[in-house]
């Protein structure tokens, strides 16, 4: 319904990556037992969430997907099969 009337639904794979991505650079913080500032996290974390949306914006352009989450889906598929290519596993 909300497609349908041209209403933008962010996908939850990065609505809800804020506490993810924050968690990970505490684990990185832990072991180099070194520690950030706040704003270097927070300047991080907008960093990534910024580099992820608009990643989500071009893949939802350029394949012209349906709606965000598509367009989600298109990136991690890619991803994936990116990684599958270079590991050279067998299909």
């Amino acid at each position: 319904m909300l497609v349908e009337r041209d209403v933008p639904v962010l996908p939850d794979i990065l609505a809800n990556a804020g506490g993810v991505i924050v968690s990970y650079l505490e684990w990185v913080q832990n072991t180099q037992e070194y520690a950030w500032t706040l704003e270097e996290v927070n300047a991080d974390l907008e960093r990534r969430l910024t580099n992820s949306f608009e990643e989500l914006v071009d893949t939802y352009s350029e394949y012209e997907t349906p709606d965000l989450r598509t367009a989600a889906y298109t990136i991690a598929l890619d991803r994936n099969a990116t990684a599958h290519a270079h590991r050279g596993l067998f299909p």
